[in-house]
């Protein structure tokens, strides 16, 4: 997975509360990551999710995550959250996010 797959960032800096005692980002925080770059990308785009809730009744549940651990992230690091819309079905989505060391191609994550 290559930085340039990915077509939208979200830059996050480390909060002492999501590591663990070793300094580093506790794996469940991983999908918070994941999720907040995955909304700032939707508001980047425009779409509007409880318009479209209210008006269409059109919701989103999530049925499968996958994480892949590949390097350690550490307390007070920059890092960019990168969303890529991978799969578009009849009835459902599937997306590809990486977390990557702020401006660098060195992937921590996907």
């Amino acid at each position: 997975m290559q930085r340039t797959e990915f077509p939208f960032f979200h830059e996050l800096r480390v909060r002492y509360s999501e590591i663990d005692s070793q300094g580093i980002v506790f794996n469940a925080h991983y999908l918070t990551y994941f999720d907040t770059a995955l909304t700032e990308y939707m508001r980047h785009v425009g779409y509007d999710y409880q318009r479209d809730l209210v008006e269409r009744g059109v919701e989103f549940h999530v049925v499968k995550s996958l994480v892949e651990y590949r390097r350690p992230v550490r307390y007070d690091e920059r890092i960019d959250i990168g969303v890529c819309l991978s799969r578009v079905g009849r009835s459902s989505l599937s997306w590809a996010l990486g977390v990557f060391g702020a401006g660098s191609e060195d992937l921590r994550a996907s």
